[in-house]
């Protein structure tokens, strides 16, 4: 599959001589692809109840208002991981951001700064553990410094499936380490309801995509909301872009401003 010279993103792993490029999908084809890799991810391998589940893809009315990453293996043409981005405008035109149909997030969205919401990221599982994933933040880092975006936000999930007694050590990590102040905290609209059990030692691992926000300066914004039709409990992510830690930084900004 051909990568549409239009929306590639101007980045030194963008050539043929790489493996990986990382680009913005700016036709129907591509977009689909990004559809039936999320279904194949969320819906087959998580169990998730998605929407467009008919067609084999997952699809809501969010989609046709946000720009969706790809990251493609140059060698095979496969489209290997993707996230969807949705910016004010976008929120505007759909009514409101995604993490605002699990949160109330009165307390961060009063004011004119420019967001963009991050969301949907799956990664094929033959590369998970490889560069995909720096690749979308590679991406993203790329839109931030020339859209001027001052707040990246989003939901991060944990599989519910790890377990109550996991969940409780996780979150008392977070809390201890990770929250925001009070002012800039949320509501969940269906918070999620642990049982109480013993304590797991406080070293627990985390998820890689949540490690991957909060290795760059990312604050969790309260308690987590529970999504049942994904089978997960969401965290509401906030990451002020003045705070990208130095070293992904220099990994990845530096790259992409010349």
């Amino acid at each position: 599959m051909a990568t549409p010279a239009s929306t590639m993103l101007d980045m030194h792993a963008a050539n043929g001589k790489d493996k990986f490029s990382v680009f913005l999908a700016d036709n129907e084809q591509l977009k689909l692809a990004c559809y039936q890799l999320r279904f194949a991810v969320f819906a087959n391998e998580m169990g998730a109840e998605v929407r467009g589940a008919e067609s084999g893809i997952d699809k809501d009315e969010f989609d046709d208002h946000c720009r969706h990453l790809i990251v493609m293996d140059n060698h095979s043409g496969r489209i290997i991981a993707t996230t969807r981005l949705l910016d004010n405008n976008g929120r505007h035109a759909v009514g409101s951001f995604y993490s605002e149909t699990e949160f109330d997030l009165s307390k961060i969205l009063n004011s004119q700064h420019r967001f963009m919401e991050v969301g949907r990221t799956c990664i094929h599982p033959d590369y998970r553990r490889g560069a995909a994933l720096a690749m979308l933040w590679q991406g993203i880092a790329k839109l931030v410094l020339s859209e001027q975006i001052e707040y990246l936000i989003g939901c991060a999930s944990v599989q519910l499936s790890l377990g109550d007694r996991y969940l409780r050590a996780l979150m008392q990590q977070v809390r201890e380490h990770h929250f925001t102040p009070e002012h800039l905290r949320v509501r969940p609209l269906v918070p999620l309801r642990l049982l109480p059990e013993d304590p797991m030692p406080d070293n627990v691992i985390m998820p890689t995509l949540l490690k991957g926000y909060l290795r760059q300066g990312a604050l969790i914004c309260g308690e987590p909301y529970l999504d049942a039709a994904f089978g997960v409990a969401d965290v509401f992510v906030l990451l002020d872009c003045k705070h990208i830690s130095a070293r992904y930084t220099r990994h990845f900004l530096d790259r992409v401003s010349n």
